[in-house]
């Protein structure tokens, strides 16, 4: 006997699809948001020294700076205005939640239902905003100390932190709207595509690598087979 998913996908064509106009709209839409992301990801920091920038970032992407790149989609080694992410508003949920269930006031809030959801959500962009200054402001100081600023001093860590705060607000809006008015969960797919976006790249180092001799052919195997097993495993769940 087909299961569920099987009798759905022999149900599915290119004409059913074609005649779906809201499934459509709100794949396209979620696509169309998804690429004002990565292009936002391409626009710089006001005051940022690119040649230098780029010097730095050589080195700094190897270890955990890599990481930290990886789930911003590259913004962090182009210093885009996407370079917080959305890591800010991640971390305000969580602690808005663990407060939430040990506070008693939101714990209170919990159970209004829809007015204390949206209180929560409200406390948690809140949140978000005063994490993303602190953390803007410690990049903007990074920034300066490894003298990769055409002009260093409060102008420049004014206008760092303005540029990604925005940014960081701006995609917590877009997660909204893509769970609104698109498909899935619009934040938890901004990180997907960030990740994604950097695979390509990641795999052609890691092939240098093993044209180079750094990397054996064993290794190399290993870890294309660990991916194939990972993404299979991810499908079938």
């Amino acid at each position: 006997m087909a299961s569920a998913a099987e009798q759905m996908a022999q149900n599915l064509s290119w004409g059913a699809f074609g005649k779906a106009t809201e499934l459509r709209q709100r794949i396209l839409f979620t696509i169309g948001l998804l690429i004002v992301y990565r292009l936002g990801t391409y626009i710089p920091v006001p005051g940022i020294d690119g040649a230098e920038l780029r010097a730095f970032m050589e080195q700094a992407t190897s270890g955990i700076g890599g990481v930290l790149n990886m789930f911003t989609g590259g913004a962090i080694s182009r210093m885009g205005i996407f370079a917080l992410g959305i890591m800010p508003y991640i971390s305000a949920s969580i602690i808005v939640q663990l407060l939430g269930a040990m506070w008693q006031p939101l714990m209170n809030l919990k159970k209004e239902g829809e007015a204390g959801r949206k209180k929560l959500n409200q406390y948690t962009r809140y949140g978000t905003v005063a994490l993303a200054l602190v953390q803007s402001y410690g990049l903007a100081m990074s920034i300066e100390s490894g003298g990769l600023a055409h002009d260093p001093g409060w102008f420049f860590r004014i206008g760092c932190m303005i540029t990604l705060v925005g940014g960081t607000m701006f995609l917590m809006w877009l997660g909204e709207q893509i769970t609104a008015r698109g498909i899935g969960n619009g934040i938890s797919l901004i990180i997907f595509v960030g990740i994604i976006a950097e695979i390509p790249a990641a795999l052609a180092q890691f092939f240098t690598q093993g044209r180079a001799g750094v990397v054996s052919p064993a290794t190399i195997f290993l870890v294309i087979a660990m991916i194939i097993v990972t993404i299979a495993f991810v499908v079938f769940m």
